[in-house]
């Protein structure tokens, strides 16, 4: 097959950059690398009233770099629905806000979201400029099946929460879900995580993204134990980002995955409704359910 070479001169039809949109405007900016800002988000920037961030001093030191002077405010979980009244105001007034989170595509597993909703009911215009997004990264930089995906945001922090989550996971795997998973996690407890994750999943092949666009990028892969053993001896530091490969077309027998919804239900309740919970989730009848958290019982009591 013959290649082509990009033409470098300029030609009358080429795309001409749009002005800045107006009202709310989310604005995707680098997640470490600042050679990544689109010139779309810089002029929208420039050219805003006000810029929302999650941590004003992150986005100062954005702001720095490209020579942007124009008022920052924070916007996070804990101020977000009270400030929203005062946003639609000015949003209202005409004001051009530019909403930012502190790197990547604002509102996913950062806050924004219900300021955005909030302006959309009031029918005021709310626009966005794409950009980078760690989840995506990750994906197809990890050797695994682009799609379909499914993103989950971070996983309950507490261990007994988390593999619950996993578990039901599993089940909705024996039930046809078939995707690969994608979650972000704290560096310190990706270990943890990933040994849940081995738990609940088995020896499924995944990916660890740290520091990604950064100076200090890794993209580690592998079977997930072996994963788990490597951040065990080799605490991680930065931004993480996790992808795990989806369920093989016939999937093993779910022993594993009731045994593990079992454990942390029995951690949270009584044993009666542990039973009830993980029937519910695994579709085996209450009897033999029933007789399986009987076995746990006796062998963590054993």
């Amino acid at each position: 097959m013959s290649e082509a070479a990009c033409d470098p001169s300029p030609r009358d039809n080429a795309p001409a950059l749009s002005p800045a949109p107006e009202g709310l405007v989310l604005v995707s900016t680098p997640l470490g690398n600042l050679g990544d800002i689109s010139a779309r988000a810089l002029a929208v920037l420039r050219a805003a009233d006000l810029i929302l961030c999650e941590d004003t001093r992150v986005t100062a030191g954005l702001c720095r770099a490209f020579a942007i002077h124009r008022p920052l405010s924070p916007l996070h979980e804990h101020n977000e629905e009270a400030r929203i009244p005062e946003l639609l105001e000015r949003l209202g007034r005409g004001e051009r806000i530019a909403l930012v989170s502190d790197a990547g595509t604002p509102l996913v597993s950062d806050p924004g979201y219900r300021l955005v909703r909030a302006a959309i009911a009031a029918g005021l215009p709310v626009a966005a400029i794409p950009g980078a997004n760690a989840a995506l990264l990750a994906l197809t930089l990890s050797g695994l099946p682009p799609q379909p995906f499914l993103f989950l945001g971070f996983p309950p922090p507490r261990a007994t929460a988390r593999k619950r989550a996993f578990a039901t996971l599993r089940s909705a795997e024996h039930a046809g879900l078939r995707a690969t998973l994608i979650w972000h996690e704290a560096p310190h407890r990706l270990a943890a995580t990933l040994a849940d994750l081995a738990d609940v999943f088995g020896p499924r092949t995944a990916a660890v993204g740290r520091e990604l666009t950064k100076r200090f990028e890794e993209m580690r892969r592998g079977p997930l134990p072996a994963l788990a053993a490597h951040y065990a001896d080799h605490p991680a530091r930065g931004e993480i980002t996790l992808v795990v490969a989806p369920a093989e077309d016939a999937p093993p027998s779910d022993a594993a995955a009731l045994d593990t919804i079992l454990r942390a239900a029995l951690a949270e309740g009584t044993l009666k409704a542990a039973v009830a919970r993980a029937s519910a989730l695994t579709g085996r009848p209450r009897g033999e359910v029933y007789a399986r958290a009987l076995a746990l019982q006796a062998e963590d009591t054993a």
